[in-house]
């Protein structure tokens, strides 16, 4: 048996946190107290602010509902590490970077002693790769309007900067946002193109209040990380190029990430692989990494680069013995 009360009443409260509903039966065996004491006990916690909503009948039991007040969170020790290296990472939102130092400096203030040695030798030890450019900054509050609209189908009117510079009005119907690449992006119908599209969060502008309510359209793809990858890599890239492949569509879809382009079935033994990056020689080691053979119909550069390399692999083996 626990032996303060004090402790019991931390305890049930680690243990309503952790689950969302519990008997009475169930809190009594945990507990090892009767379950007249667990009733005792959920009145002093209702007393100190914490609602905890209780049910009757053969179903019933105890759940911790939402209060006014934040109830001190139980945490067990791979829960605390968690925490304090996710406070500790980036996050690319502005207006947050205080509110996490905040957060980490009380939770770091009360870690135990052995809680603290494996976050230190974590941040010792383990070396983080530098992105290749800065994440741009998404302000928090920003990013809450959006996921509000979206949540609750209501149109948005905003300024666009685009890539080149150019700035535009939109109207849209916000569906979702998505993290890639150390960024934030917005999925919406637009209502002037009748189509979708995908918009950087860090380059929109909104314009308040917020329009009508919309209904819901059904996604453009049942894997909006793919989708929305595939688009941006598109729109950014400097080289584009289209592909024949010898090879079913399925098979080569599964051999390359979302981000290099996409496939499109040609017949039942070949394909379209439409790709594209910043420089040609990117598009050559994708094409590499086919493992069949491809016919490039376009951009001729790409077919001179790929010629050049050819005779270029030529020279390097002309000398070297044969089998």
């Amino acid at each position: 048996m626990l032996e303060t009360s004090a402790a019991r009443l931390l305890r049930m409260l680690s243990l309503l946190q952790a689950r969302r509903d519990w008997t009475g039966p169930e809190l009594a065996q945990r507990l090892e107290v009767s379950e007249r004491t667990v009733r005792n006990d959920v009145e002093r916690l209702r007393n100190l602010g914490y609602p905890i909503d209780a049910t009757r009948g053969a179903a019933g039991g105890y759940r911790l509902g939402a209060g006014g007040q934040l109830p001190p969170l139980l945490l067990d020790d791979d829960e605390a590490v968690a925490i304090v290296l996710g406070l500790r990472a980036a996050t690319g939102l502005a207006g947050v970077e205080e509110t996490s130092l905040r957060a980490l400096t009380k939770l770091e203030h009360v870690l135990p002693h052995r809680l603290r040695r494996r976050v230190a030798a974590l941040n010792t030890y383990a070396v983080s790769v530098p992105a290749d450019s800065p994440s741009p900054q998404v302000d928090a509050e920003l990013l809450s309007t959006l996921a509000g609209s979206c949540r609750d189908t209501e149109r948005l009117r905003f300024e666009y900067l685009a890539h080149a510079g150019d700035s535009s009005r939109r109207d849209v119907e916000p569906h979702r946002l998505i993290n890639w690449d150390r960024r934030w992006y917005l999925l919406a119908w637009d209502v002037d193109r009748r189509d979708w599209r995908t918009f950087r969060v860090d380059r929109i502008s909104p314009r308040l209040p917020t329009g009508p309510r919309f209904t819901p359209r059904p996604l453009p793809s049942d894997d909006l990380a793919a989708y929305v990858s595939r688009n941006v890599s598109t729109a950014a890239w400097r080289h584009n190029a289209t592909v024949i492949v010898h090879a079913p569509a399925a098979i080569i879809a599964e051999r390359i990430p979302p981000a290099a382009g996409n496939v499109e079935a040609r017949d039942e033994r070949s394909c379209l692989f439409h790709t594209g990056a910043d420089s040609l020689d990117t598009i050559v080691v994708h094409l590499s990494l086919l493992g069949v053979n491809f016919e490039i119909t376009d951009p001729p550069d790409l077919v001179d680069r790929v010629r050049e390399l050819a005779n270029r692999y030529t020279l390097a083996v002309s000398t070297a013995p044969g089998p």
